[in-house]
């Protein structure tokens, strides 16, 4: 199964490296996808060296001048994950916009495309009506969200906003697998 990996600016970025490799060794072939903001907190380089495969950071670079990238990207998608998604991130892709690889490769997507978003932020963030709306907007598309945990977080509040473990994230995968 070809996975599209998005990883956004959290601090839980540094779980997408775990995740990435738990995915790689079932089988499945993972190609990261990463945001600005998401390279602030792990590197391009550890997700290569963990998947075998390119990742992609910029949707003006041409690795292979003869395809557009963010389309033949989208189109051998099997699978999207958004591990950890962003309250940015998350009110992009409900509004439709694609102004990044990641954002821009979410729109090419085929229909029957299973998308899994891990919400990652602050409890206050995650809270937010907006980001509420904007969460409900991604499941009314068939987006499937899996529910942070309520941890103590990075800025020292206790709350609902952690990465959901990382067995729960790959369950989701395995049960949107299964009914591909």
């Amino acid at each position: 199964m070809n996975i599209i990996l998005g990883i956004t600016g959290s601090i839980a970025a540094y779980k997408a490296a775990d995740i990435a490799n738990s995915l790689t060794k079932q089988g499945h072939s993972v190609f990261a996808v990463m945001t600005d903001a998401a390279q602030k907190f792990i590197t391009p380089l550890t997700l290569q060296t963990l998947t075998k495969n390119p990742v992609y950071t910029d949707m003006f670079a041409a690795e292979k001048p003869e395809e557009v990238a963010h389309i033949a990207l989208a189109q051998k998608a099997d699978l999207v994950l958004v591990a950890p998604a962003s309250a940015d991130f998350i009110a992009k892709a409900a509004a439709g916009i694609a102004d990044d690889m990641l954002t821009t490769v979410m729109l090419p997507l085929k229909r029957e495309t299973p998308v899994i978003i891990c919400p990652a932020m602050n409890t206050f963030m995650y809270d937010n009506p907006v980001t509420q709306r904007n969460l409900a907007v991604l499941a009314g598309l068939g987006y499937r969200i899996v529910e942070p945990r309520e941890a103590l977080l990075a800025c020292g509040v206790t709350g609902r906003g952690a990465l959901a473990d990382i067995d729960a994230i790959l369950a989701a995968c395995a049960e949107a697998a299964d009914k591909a």
